[in-house]
């Protein structure tokens, strides 16, 4: 069976795929072949019309060079290869910027997550979410560096962010892709896009979903990422609370500062003016003007975020990556330079 895709000059038309396959590639060589064809095979049984994107993140074992020499060979894959090694976030929002189906579907190239799940996921998403996250209920990992950790962070993140799911990590996941094209990704958050587009208002579900063990090469997630996620968790948090609203939390404790300050004065006022003592050495008076500097402080750091936060939304912004080829796609937006 020949594979179901669509053609440049059908997307300028109503016609768009059924869904995109958005894959970040980083030294993946062995895993590429047996991935397209898994991919292709499953997509053509469930008489999907697909686009594979594959996004190469700066790889340095030869993966560029066989992507693309399939995209010239295969009319169902779109390659977009990147300047350097950015990350997964970036290679991620590379993806959502040259997907142009009506779902966008993400999943790791290293043959750990199933191409047969994708259908269902599809069919889930058909029942009126905005995105279906995997959930790798039998995990095939090594339990002390991955499995432990990853349990503690699904917990955090969930506790912080209100978007309880088992396994944030899954790459695994389904979206429509109005619900793509609105977020913006930087640092770390392509493992917080569930929490993200909870912030948009949008519709999310969990399901369990095929694991296997690393067949090629070797994983590309340490410990050392604990820190980088921590601050991107933290991020999101003030995002989710006060990302419209910034001086809701600076100016409550600006104010709070400054009526603490003035009342701390006020006693200092009257001890000096009424009771006529020496002030000058009284730990109170370095409190009073701290406690006033760090006041007038916060309202101006909340009055400069309001106005970052009018630029944000209002800006176009720059892209986290650099395209140093797209071969068989073109970008949907202007941001993806």
């Amino acid at each position: 069976m020949n594979p179901v895709v669509v053609s440049d000059s059908q997307l300028d038309g109503d016609e768009r795929p059924a869904v995109s396959v958005v894959v970040p590639i980083y030294n993946e060589l062995e895993s590429i072949p047996h991935l397209l064809d898994a991919l292709s095979q499953q997509l053509q049984a469930a008489q999907l019309s697909y686009e594979i994107l594959c996004i190469d993140d700066g790889s340095t074992d030869g993966s560029d060079q066989l992507l693309k020499q399939q995209a010239f060979e295969r009319q169902d894959l779109r390659v977009v290869l990147l300047r350097r090694n950015y990350g997964q976030t970036a290679a991620m929002a590379a993806g959502f910027s040259y997907a142009t189906g009506q779902v966008v579907v993400t999943i790791d190239g290293d043959l750990q997550n199933d191409p047969s799940d994708i259908p269902m996921l599809m069919q889930i998403l058909d029942e009126g979410y905005d995105l279906v996250s995997g959930w790798r209920k039998n995990r095939q990992d090594k339990s002390v560096t991955r499995v432990i950790p990853s349990k503690i962070a699904n917990w955090l993140i969930g506790r912080v962010t209100g978007v309880k799911l088992h396994d944030y990590g899954c790459s695994l996941k389904a979206y429509r892709s109005e619900l793509v094209a609105d977020m913006h990704l930087y640092g770390e958050l392509h493992r917080f896009l569930p929490a993200l587009a909870f912030i948009e208002g949008a519709r999310i579900t969990e399901v369990p979903v095929k694991h296997h063990a690393r067949q090629f090469g070797q994983s590309k997630y340490g410990l050392d990422r604990t820190f980088r996620v921590v601050m991107d968790l933290l991020t999101i948090s003030f995002m989710r609370t006060f990302l419209t609203r910034p001086m809701h939390v600076f100016g409550l404790f600006g104010l709070s500062f400054l009526i603490c300050g003035m009342a701390v004065s006020a006693h200092l006022a009257y001890v000096r003016l009424i009771v006529g003592e020496d002030i000058g050495q009284r730990p109170l008076l370095i409190l009073a003007v701290v406690l006033l500097l760090a006041g007038l402080n916060l309202f101006s750091v909340g009055i400069l975020a309001e106005i970052s936060m009018r630029t944000y939304h209002e800006s176009q912004g720059r892209p986290i990556y650099r395209v140093r080829e797209a071969i068989g796609c073109h970008p949907k937006t202007k941001k993806a330079h």
